[in-house]
């Protein structure tokens, strides 16, 4: 099965059946601990898909580039979309939402990227899969291996939180802790796979890391009765995230089922905020050395999907907003006490994004925000915090 692809610098077109992870021409500039050179959007062959697929009744995995049969029947997506009540009245927003992907299997939006990325894993014969993490595509990646029997060999800093880490080797993953940051693990995790053939999941690294969490974009159209919200909050790290949930709504542009994409929005950490930094100087994007939050999950020196996320950003008319983690570690409380959602730090992170962007939004707005992650990952931020 040939995959089309085109690289989100020089725009070349790819097809191809053999793996390619990055543009071919592009990604020689790469630097190691830089941001990702080359990094490649798939291109679904839209046409047919308009003609084979109905807009109320398609599946989010109808929009997926790899054959259906290879997909695990592990139960990822198809999360609430919920409506809080008690925040609606607080605040005044009567079409705020909540999509909860805290309540995939392993307890994060990850798990989506995992999945494709088993599924790409069965489709080329590969028996092992190799990834760097801060911990939550750890525990998903093991999860998804597990449940296909597949090989998950993941590379974490040692400072990760502890539940991720249990995940992980629960599931039978081989965790190889880094004294060093993220950046440090995703290089050594790059070597590995350079070495064993292992299929790489590293995220915007495999372009089926942002198909899989496309999938969430379509499920909130899907949600919404065949409608794209006004808004998405979503927190950053790498962009990769932000890069899925931009794909997701391109395609359902592209087969002409929503007229414009809505409006996203980064939210970083003031302490990790390369992206929104990038978007405020016209686009470059400096790595920041010696990154620090509470919310490990989006701590990045060198966002790898640097690149694509702003293009993302712009195109999408939208905005980054920064938060301290003072307000993260409130906003993991008032969506626990106020809408019964316990989040991570780097989920509420997004929460506490829309709180401080709420003025300047237009109070009839459909606003969805996106809880990436569940509190139980790390109770020593929430515990910290009471």
């Amino acid at each position: 099965m040939k995959i089309a692809y085109h690289c989100c610098e020089c725009r070349k077109q790819f097809e191809t059946d053999e793996l390619l992870y990055l543009c071919p021409d592009c990604s020689p500039a790469q630097k190691r601990g830089g941001i990702l050179r080359g990094a490649l959007r798939v291109e679904l062959p839209t046409e047919r898909l308009r003609r084979e697929l109905n807009p109320a009744t398609f599946h989010a995995r109808d929009l997926l580039p790899l054959p259906p049969g290879t997909i695990p029947a592990y139960p990822v997506g198809d999360t609430p979309l919920t409506a809080p009540d008690r925040l609606r009245r607080e605040l005044g927003f009567a079409h705020l939402h909540l999509k909860d992907d805290s309540l995939n299997p392993t307890g994060s939006l990850k798990d989506r990227a995992s999945l494709l990325v088993a599924a790409q894993a069965r489709h080329l014969g590969m028996r092992e899969i190799v990834m760097a993490s801060t911990g939550n595509a750890a525990s998903a990646m093991a999860g998804v291996a597990a449940f296909c029997g597949l090989k998950a060999k993941v590379y974490v800093p040692e400072t990760a939180p502890a539940a991720k880490l249990a995940q992980a080797r629960a599931f039978g993953a081989e965790v190889i802790p880094v004294a060093g940051t993220y950046d440090e693990a995703y290089e050594l995790s790059l070597e590995d796979s350079r070495r064993s053939g292992g299929l790489n999941r590293n995220t915007a690294y495999n372009p089926m890391t942002i198909e899989g969490k496309k999938t969430v974009a379509l499920e909130i159209f899907q949600q919404l009765g065949g409608k794209a919200p006004d808004l998405v909050f979503v927190p950053v790290g790498d962009g990769v995230i932000l890069a899925g949930v931009a794909k997701g709504f391109a395609d359902l542009q592209a087969l002409g089922w929503i007229e414009e994409v809505p409006r996203l929005v980064a939210v970083q950490a003031e302490g990790s905020d390369v992206i929104v930094s990038a978007l405020e100087s016209g686009g470059r994007i400096e790595p920041r050395r010696g990154a620090r939050t509470v919310a490990d999950s989006i701590l990045v020196e060198a966002p790898r999907n640097g690149i694509m996320a702003v293009q993302d950003l712009e195109s999408a008319k939208g905005f980054g907003v920064r938060v301290s983690d003072e307000a993260i570690l409130q906003a993991q409380l008032d969506l626990a006490r106020l809408a019964g959602c316990f989040a991570e730090p780097a989920a509420a992170c997004a929460y506490a994004g829309f709180l401080a962007s709420r003025d300047v939004l237009a109070k009839v707005a459909t606003v969805v925000v996106l809880i990436t992650g569940s509190g139980l990952k790390d109770i020593a931020a929430v515990t910290a915090a009471e």
